[in-house]
């Protein structure tokens, strides 16, 4: 190799002729070096990629490994040479596959038509992955493909390619992790996860991704009636802070969802939840919303946002709570049960719509139960 930057034809026949691999792949690195050199002249440029171009046939693979480690980030690397060393074995084309800009979607998604899982892995895994890329790679077979691919942020990836992938890996949890943990998943992907997922995933779910309402008071209710009974008997209500927590710093903290929760016997979550809406400690929270006279509770709700005909309706279920306090009554659907019955009796036609059927619909599988008990 000349001095400097200089490159000539003496190099090329020097490396060329030199019979041993490590000196072969060695001096190949210095070339490429040499090639991102922006003082390189053009006939310079010419010999450096006729270089490229021969040891492309070379049966060392450790000289080819050589050349992808050096030009996989080469912007300027002519596309033949890239899309060559893309194919080679594994050992060669993976580096290429994982930065090379130079290769196109079109490159990319014939190799991940033709090559096995190494191959793949390499792609999905590439800083940014176009949706029909993506789509490409839902293809797969391999979990470990698939789960490298949702769990890279720059992969954009369509809702009806997320399908395809529940579709086929739908009960792996390597897959659904990453999936679950994305920075944001379609709306319909969400709620198909939910069915599909732990309950802790499903919790993450609720307070991290979107979800409808109906869905996410759904996920809300059944995670706290299985927590209400095993830890707030027992006087633990860290986990109830806790959630509302989470939820208030994801912004699904909403009225709707904290009426629906109150709505449905959690009086614990209102008040902690009221709390944080407010930014009072929740014994303050509590007086207000135990205030005999009424106006405490009014004044809480305005300063929480809640809309004016949540009033009614959440004084009608503290009335329910308070009578099963004083009865001693611990029946949890018919706690539910008469709370919906009178939610609905006071407020009427003064409900929304959203939330009256979401009632009704809530109050239906205890009448059917109760009529199947009977």
């Amino acid at each position: 190799m000349s001095e400097g930057t200089s490159l000539t034809s003496a190099d090329v026949a020097r490396l060329l002729q030199d019979p041993n691999t490590d000196n072969k792949a060695a001096a190949l690195s210095k070339v490429a070096s040499t090639y991102s050199s922006e003082g390189l002249s053009d006939s310079e440029r010419e010999i450096a990629e006729s270089i490229f171009r021969h040891m492309l046939t070379d049966a060392a693979v450790r000289v080819r490994r050589a050349l992808a480690d050096s030009l996989k980030d080469n912007p300027d690397l002519p596309h033949d040479v890239a899309a060559t060393l893309a194919r080679d074995v594994d050992e060669v084309a993976v580096p290429m596959l994982l930065s090379s800009e130079v290769l196109t979607d079109e490159d990319l998604m014939e190799i991940v038509r033709t090559k096995g899982q190494s191959a793949q892995m390499a792609i999905a895994g590439r800083e940014t992955v176009s949706e029909n890329l993506a789509d490409a790679l839902a293809e797969s077979d391999s979990e470990d493909v698939i789960a490298t691919l949702v769990a890279n942020e720059g992969a954009a990836i369509k809702e009806t390619t997320f399908g395809k992938l529940l579709d086929k890996f739908g009960d792996s949890e390597a897959v659904q992790v990453p999936m679950v943990n994305r920075g944001s998943l379609p709306i319909a992907v969400s709620e198909r996860l939910v069915t599909l997922v732990s309950e802790q995933l499903r919790d993450h779910i609720m307070t991290h991704h979107e979800v409808s309402p109906g869905m996410a008071s759904d996920l809300l209710l059944e995670s706290r009636e299985k927590a209400t009974v095993s830890l707030l008997e027992n006087g633990e209500e860290g986990s109830v802070q806790a959630l509302v927590d989470q939820l208030f710093a994801n912004r699904r903290l909403t009225p709707t969802l904290v009426l629906r929760a109150l709505v449905m016997g959690d009086t614990a979550f209102f008040e902690a939840a009221m709390s944080k809406l407010v930014n009072i400690p929740v014994i303050n929270a509590y007086q207000l919303i135990h205030d005999k006279g009424g106006t405490g509770l009014k004044r809480l709700l305005q300063a929480a946002k809640f809309p004016a005909e949540a009033l009614p309706m959440v004084r009608a279920a503290l009335e329910v709570a308070d009578e099963m306090i004083l009865t001693g009554g611990d029946n949890r659907d018919m706690v539910k049960q008469l709370m919906i019955e009178r939610v609905l009796t006071a407020v009427e036609n003064d409900v929304d719509t959203d939330n009256l059927d979401y009632l009704i619909g809530k109050l239906q599988p205890v009448e059917d139960n109760n009529t199947d008990a009977a």
